[in-house]
Parts: C-alpha cells; structure tokens; sequence
C-alpha cells in the first residue's frame, strides 16, 4: 500500500501558526490539502496533525487526519507514528506547507519506489547564482545512477577556478541542483531511520537526510523542473495569495 502523509507541525519560529493562516479566506493547511486531493486522486492522503485545531480543521473540511506526539524531532518522526495507525508499504512525504505539489513529483517518487529504492527524494536545477548562494536553498549532488553523493548548505559542485566571477549562466549550464523537501520511503526503513542516532554530518549541515547517506543508504534523486512553493514566512503566504488571484 502507498499512502501520502504529510507531517503538519502547529508552532513556527519564522511564520507562528502559519497552517492556519488564512489565504484569499482558507487556511493554508486546506490548499495543500486540495492540491494533494486534485494532483493524487488515487493515492490515500493524510496528515500528521500535532494540535486538535488543525485535526479539526483538516477532518471539518473532509480529509483525513492523524493525532501525533507534540515533541518530534523532526517531520520524518512524526510520518512513522503516523504510520502505525495507517500501515502503509510505502510513504511519500509532502509538505504540509507547499500548496503547489505536482501529480508529476509525487508519481516520480511513486515510480522509483516501484523500482526497488529504499529511499528517494527531488531537485532542480539552479538558475541564479543567488539562489545557489543561499545556504536557505539546500544542494544535492548525484552520480551518473541519480542517487545522492552529498547535501550541503554550501553551493556544491564549488567552481574552483572562478568562483568569485562565475555568474548565472554559469549555474544554468553546470550540475547545480536545489534539493526539494519531497520525500518517499519504504516503511522498514523508515523505522530503522528514526531508531538511528543523528550523524556528524547531519548535525553540522541541520539536514536529516544525510543521516540516511552516513549509514550506507542510497537516496534515489529524480530530477524536475515544478518547484513548490514553500510557505516559510508571512511574505510567502502574500506571495501565493498574489499567485492564486492572478491564476483566477
């Protein structure tokens, strides 16, 4: 069985209660809710809800919620409890703050779990050098087998010979790609994931990924061209309120 869940987190340091915030008269947490429902008809979706406001939310607008623990760690903790109630094969991690997931993304997660990956995840390619700049935007690079060779926060592949100088064109033509929050994995993993303790790396970069790359698991990286738009501060939700009137 295949289910999307997407771990759903009430408190914010950057945007507080940001699910709830209400866009163009609807909180955030019911776009991404619909645009799971509209994009995955077929798939069973959930979230892992850590407040009764958002249980009741998410239930009263007909989806389908799950109580988890107030003291997770981290979202991929709070996708494994959720799982004991739902007993999913394989999960596919949305987030719960990123209205704008594509059917395109979640199949591509969908068919490399078809095709054995314990674990896979999603990027794009760079365009500005701003952006590659930007320790926000996290870097993944791959080998020819499209499966993760490292995470980092620092613009990674680093251009030794004109790195001062190199400008967007530079970005555009090279193998530089922003790591997009989108995850699958199988559920025995998933488990064995939350059980291991955090890795070196993973403590230093604050990315819970590389906790599967210091123990031996290859990540699966499919690579596409929609990106998400994730809702981080109160100018992002602005942002998305402009988008969806300009696309009415």
């Amino acid at each position: 069985m295949l289910a999307i869940v997407a771990p759903a987190r009430l408190a914010s340091t950057r945007f507080p209660e940001k699910l709830l915030h209400p866009i163009c008269g609807k909180p955030l947490i019911l776009w991404v809710a619909e645009r799971i429902r509209d994009q995955a008809p077929d798939i069973p979706a959930y979230f892992a809800v850590d407040d009764a406001r958002l249980q009741e939310v998410v239930e009263g607008a007909g989806f389908r919620a799950i109580m988890t623990r107030t003291d997770h760690q981290s979202g991929t903790d709070r996708l494994a409890e959720a799982n004991e109630q739902i007993g999913a094969d394989v999960l596919i991690n949305v987030q719960a703050d990123e209205p704008l997931v594509a059917a395109s993304q979640i199949a591509a997660l969908a068919k490399f779990m078809e095709e054995g990956a314990t674990m896979a995840t999603l990027a794009t390619p760079f365009r500005r050098r701003k952006d590659f700049l930007d320790p926000n935007q996290v870097k993944v690079v791959m080998n020819e087998q499209q499966d993760a060779l490292y995470f980092s926060r620092a613009p990674i592949p680093y251009n030794r010979d004109a790195f001062d100088t190199f400008d967007d064109a530079w970005v555009d033509a090279a193998p530089a790609y922003r790591h997009l929050g989108l995850y699958a994995y199988r559920a025995e993993f998933l488990k064995q994931f939350c059980a291991l303790p955090q890795g070196k790396l993973e403590v230093i970069e604050k990315l819970e990924q590389l906790r599967a790359l210091e123990n031996g698991v290859a990540i699966k990286v499919g690579l596409t061209e929609e990106v998400s738009i994730g809702i981080d501060t109160s100018e992002d939700a602005a942002a998305f309120a402009a988008y969806l009137l300009k696309e009415d």
